[in-house]
């Protein structure tokens, strides 16, 4: 017999109720309006998309990374594991009972990846962060942004107007990067509209489907080519 989840903790939110489930030991959901968003023991995406994008930065001593969507903290964890003690992880966050969890009962799950002294969480939509870099005078771009979001590119994305895939989004990311710098994007699904539109802004791009049989999410690795 299936053992039932139970609700740890939740919030409202605009786009419905926020709940972390768990069931065992180190085994959970966090679900909105009923939607499962993410489970603590299927992430192999999410871990290959931060171990993908570290592997593009090899040789760079000190990258700079930013990370939009702290989630379970798996993306973080891999990515900290990956990356030299002279880099510098930020990650953006919408709701601060995220960090929470993530600090509390997650924190096994991310093997306390917050509390590495490399981290800096913000408390903000990652399209402000990337808006601010994009447009500050004399401060250092980013070496790589990877939006790890509940949403990624899919069929109904605005091609203009949406804050993280639309054209002016995907500016601002090009903006905010430092030349040859990467945007890693996951995706539930490949997007060719996505990939046309990174392709025309100034991005060179792969694809890669991780894993092999079940459910294979898309991993997007573009460069800053101008």
């Amino acid at each position: 017999m299936a053992v039932p989840w139970k609700t740890v903790d939740s919030e409202t939110t605009p786009h419905g109720i926020l709940e972390l489930r768990e069931r065992a030991k180190d085994e959970f959901l966090i679900t909105i309006g009923g939607r499962i968003l993410m489970n603590s023991r299927a992430n192999r995406s999410e871990v290959a998309l931060a171990k993908l994008a570290c592997d593009a930065l090899e040789g760079a001593a000190a990258p700079n990374m930013l990370i939009g969507g702290l989630g379970m903290g798996c993306t973080l964890r891999a990515a900290a594991e990956a990356l030299p003690d002279a880099a510098s992880i930020q990650v953006s966050e919408l709701t601060p009972i995220v960090e929470r969890w993530c600090r509390g009962e997650l924190a096994s799950v991310n093997n306390r990846a917050l509390e590495d002294p490399r981290v800096e969480v913000l408390i903000e939509d990652v399209s402000h962060s990337i808006a601010k870099r994009a447009d500050a005078k004399g401060v250092p771009r980013y070496d790589a942004i990877v939006l790890d979001l509940f949403e990624g590119p899919h069929s109904k994305t605005h091609p203009k107007r949406d804050p993280f895939y639309g054209t002016k989004a995907i500016d601002a990311t090009r903006r905010a990067l430092t030349m040859g710098g990467l945007f890693a994007v996951w995706s539930e699904t490949p997007d060719a509209a996505f990939e046309k539109r990174l392709k025309a802004i100034g991005f060179s791009l792969t694809r890669t489907r991780p894993g092999k049989g079940g459910l294979r999410h898309a991993v997007y690795l573009a460069k800053r080519t101008r």
